[in-house]
């Protein structure tokens, strides 16, 4: 079993900056790919970003110049830079990532994590 336990919600300003980190523990050979999606109440799950192992990144269009992706990976770690914040990235941000436990099985499972609450306000 694996477990992804995020950190670093929290309540900003308008124009502000958080950093959210993301740590997997547990039975863990490999992390192909780190995630981060964000929901907001009545709303579907959306991506927010992702970065393969190999440190190949990806974003969405509404994070692109403002979030930064990376992870570290001796430390099954995932990192969320948010820059230039806005009310409208106010939602509950979660952690995911598709793990293999075994060298002998290289099918990966997705974990998540249980989400933090990323609030954006005056």
């Amino acid at each position: 079993q694996v477990q992804l336990a995020e950190s670093g919600g929290g309540l900003v300003q308008p124009g502000g900056s958080l950093s959210l980190s993301c740590a997997a523990s547990g039975s863990i050979f490999s992390i192909y790919y780190m995630r981060w999606y964000r929901q907001t109440p009545g709303n579907e799950r959306e991506l927010v970003a992702s970065v393969h192992k190999s440190g190949t990144t990806n974003y969405a269009d509404f994070a692109k110049g403002r979030f930064t992706i990376s992870r570290d990976n001796a430390k099954n770690t995932v990192f969320l830079q948010m820059n230039s914040l806005t009310p409208e990235d106010s939602a509950v941000y979660f952690c995911n990532a598709d793990v293999t436990s075994s060298p002998l099985s290289p099918r990966a499972t997705s974990y998540w994590g249980q989400g933090t609450q990323v609030t954006v306000s005056s």
